[in-house]
């Protein structure tokens, strides 16, 4: 795989004391959080525990109800849309595609961030998408109708439309859903290249816990939209913290070639431990 260096200064990205959600209801509230420079951060918690709402915070998909979203040291709202598209790069939970249009065609509407009025793609534009083809194994797929590939493939088209705006900051939600475990590896081990080879920022969430601990170099833990811990995956993913945040009796072990901790299995609490939690 071929990717292109890395020019200036990495985008920075932070949550200020933030409420976020819908209408007149707050998934969030108070929320303080930074998200590490150069690493891959995974987003756990339980259905419901504000994720997504986060997620779509960081990109304003959501405007956030009070707080600030910080981009580098200026708020989110002082970005017009393609400045923030060059920036921070969103690949969104779906089970759908578009309908005849071509590999190449899809991974290219990446670069609209860069397009002027009236003007065709330049060889910056070529190069990009040429990039992220390569960078995701797509390049002898160009010509497929995007309706043709498998759940896998169809999953690194999205992800290569995302690198095509060429952003400091990758962000994925729940990027391995409608997967199985093999194509969830798959694109799992992309992510983690692409993180070691282009130091993008990546935030993503994740369902498994393993993954989020074999995938990811820092772990934010969520539950009832409240930031319950963060840390690395050795410091979150303990017994006592996963009875906290999934009201889980775990055993945990550390893998010796990772020194990850992992799940070996896992039962739900006593219905008396729960009403202490």
């Amino acid at each position: 795989m071929i990717f292109s260096e890395r020019m200036g200064e990495m985008t920075r990205l932070r949550a200020a004391d933030i409420a976020a959600g819908y209408e007149n209801k707050k998934i969030i509230e108070n929320m303080s959080v930074t998200i590490p420079e150069g690493k891959i951060t995974s987003l756990i918690g339980p259905n419901g525990s504000g994720k997504s709402t986060l997620l779509k915070s960081f990109t304003r998909i959501l405007p956030v109800k009070s707080g600030k979203i910080i981009v580098n040291n200026s708020d989110i709202s002082t970005y017009s849309s393609k400045e923030l598209a060059k920036k921070i790069a969103l690949l969104a939970q779906t089970s759908e595609h578009p309908t005849g249009m071509t590999v190449e065609e899809v991974v290219s509407y990446g670069r609209y961030p860069y397009q002027k009025l009236f003007s065709g793609m330049d060889t910056q534009d070529h190069e990009a998408i040429e990039w992220a083809l390569d960078a995701t194994g797509l390049a002898g797929f160009r010509m497929r109708d995007i309706a043709t590939l498998s759940g896998g493939q169809t999953q690194r088209v999205w992800i290569a439309m995302a690198l095509a705006q060429e952003t400091d900051i990758l962000i994925l939600d729940e990027p391995t859903t409608f997967l199985d475990p093999a194509h969830q590896l798959e694109i799992l081990q992309l992510l983690t290249e692409i993180n070691q080879m282009k130091q993008t920022t990546i935030l993503m969430s994740i369902h498994d816990i393993n993954h989020a601990s074999r995938f990811s170099d820092y772990l934010l833990a969520m539950k009832n939209g409240k930031l319950i811990t963060e840390g690395t995956p050795e410091e979150v993913i303990t017994k006592e913290c996963m009875k906290k945040i999934f009201e889980i009796d775990a055993t945990i072990v550390t893998l010796p070639r990772t020194n990850k901790p992992v799940f070996l299995t896992y039962d739900l609490l006593p219905k008396e431990q729960e009403d202490q939690l």
